[in-house]
């Protein structure tokens, strides 16, 4: 045992790309909006200020679900500029938010005043409110990032994690646009950034991180990979889409997701945090489709080592559906079998390098890449380098699975845009413990993506 820990945490020292409802309140009295002045010497613009004053901070701390929701547009303008700093206030969202689609209805009833006050003087706990519109949280976590370095008071440790996250944001022309959409400033942090537009994409790929990774530490390059990840996508949807115009929206989005606190050493042989993070993803998703509502995206998962086993947990608690999940370099679960999914078995994939000591271990319970799983497992892990002539290199360890030019990167991006029947030739196992090789298609993996492109041109 002590062995396979050490394999782990040797592993998993780098990223994986560069370098892991209560019962309805009483209705809420109608609440007094009316335009003023500048609430402050600071304010660019009037705020409208809110006059109700039927409730205290506390009590809203205290309060959860839609009494939550309700309960905040019910305090007056001093009382929500309190309430907005106030650590068990802005916790509710982060630890024990309200469901996702009542967020949306309820954030959708608000008039544009209530709205503003809201995301003007509660920025902390709009931004982490799934449910809440993805420009709305953006603008909402950039407030409260840019306000958390300026501060002197900040401590030093919190302002190292927050310059991480700016530096993760910054964009070059032409780059898709990056939108911060989770900040949690305690501890060692919790953020996501997404990169191109949720609101709009017709594919979502959320990246699960494994161990070892906190936002001051690899949140600059996990967000590098989600966009290495975005790019490939980008490239191979025009050509390899099954159904054009299907409705569902344009373009790609991938979510560089640092939603949950991943294992130390402290705490690397426990399950626990993948059981809370499993939690804390599957509220995730259920934002991302209470937004989009009858526009839903494509979604897919693909989870590195720890967060394999986190987004198994996940995807098998009967609170979570995907169109794909790829795994890489899973150290396994207490998930069986592909069946146990809310995904199709056909579109369950498993990714294992060359020389990756993690993949297959089955440390913490059933290996996806197994022949009875029944998942699909992706020609990786034969050997290293380039071979026989393919223009992709195979992957190299724990830590080389998303990284440009390998042929693993070029297999995620195909699964999700939709097309993991396009794979390098792959192997399909069956629950029974059969195996079946399907041959990928020669025309999407022994080109280049940009030799893609310029076909499609």
């Amino acid at each position: 045992m002590l062995l396979i820990a050490a394999a782990l945490l040797t592993a998993s020292m780098h990223s994986l790309g560069v370098v892991e409802a209560p019962d309805a309140p009483p209705t809420p009295a109608v609440v007094a909006v009316h335009s003023v002045s500048a609430l402050s010497e600071d304010a660019p613009v009037p705020l409208p200020v809110m006059t109700g004053g039927q409730i205290t901070p506390d009590e809203v701390a205290h309060a959860r679900g839609r009494t939550f929701l309700d309960d905040l547009t019910r305090l007056s303008t001093d009382d929500l500029r309190t309430a907005g700093t106030d650590a068990a206030v802005v916790a509710v969202p982060q630890d024990d938010p309200p469901e996702a689609a009542e967020v949306a209805v309820w954030w959708a009833g608000l008039d544009g005043d209530e709205r503003q006050v809201l995301e003007t003087l509660a920025p902390a706990v709009v931004g982490n409110l799934d449910g809440v519109p993805y420009d709305v949280r953006d603008r909402a976590n950039r407030v409260v990032l840019t306000a958390a370095l300026a501060a002197p008071t900040t401590p030093a440790s919190e302002s190292a994690m927050l310059g991480q996250v700016r530096k993760s944001l910054h964009t070059e022309p032409g780059d898709p646009y990056r939108s911060l959409i989770t900040l949690d400033t305690r501890g060692a942090g919790r953020a996501a950034i997404a990169i191109g537009d949720l609101a709009t994409a017709a594919d979502v790929t959320v990246v699960v991180p494994g161990m070892f990774f906190t936002v001051t530490g690899q949140m600059v390059d996990f967000t590098a990979t989600a966009n290495d990840l975005a790019a490939e996508q980008a490239t191979l949807a025009p050509v390899a889409a099954a159904v054009p115009g299907d409705g569902t929206g344009n373009g790609v989005a991938v979510v560089a997701w640092m939603g949950y606190r991943t294992p130390d050493l402290s705490n690397i042989l426990s399950l626990g945090l993948a059981e809370t993070g499993a939690a804390r993803l599957e509220r995730a998703v259920a934002g991302l489709r209470a937004v989009r509502g009858v526009q839903e995206p494509r979604l897919n998962i693909v989870a590195h080592s720890y967060g394999s086993t986190t987004a198994l947990i996940a995807l098998a608690s009967g609170r979570m559906t995907a169109d794909s999940l790829t795994v890489l370099g899973s150290p396994g679960s207490s998930v069986r079998t592909a069946s146990q999914l809310a995904v199709d078995p056909d579109e369950v994939f498993v990714g294992n390098a060359h020389s990756d000591p993690i993949a297959g271990s089955g440390y913490f319970g059933t290996d996806p890449g197994s022949a009875s799983f029944g998942a699909t497992a992706l020609d990786l892990g034969t050997s290293a380098g380039i071979v026989d002539g393919d223009v992709f290199r195979r992957p190299v360890g724990h830590n080389d699975y998303l990284k440009p030019g390998t042929a693993s990167l070029h297999d995620v991006a195909l699964v999700a845009v939709g097309r993991g029947d396009l794979v390098r030739e792959r192997q399909r196992r069956g629950e029974g413990g059969g195996d079946s090789v399907v041959p990928g298609s020669p025309d999407m993996y022994l080109v280049r993506p940009q030799d893609l492109q310029q076909q499609r041109d």
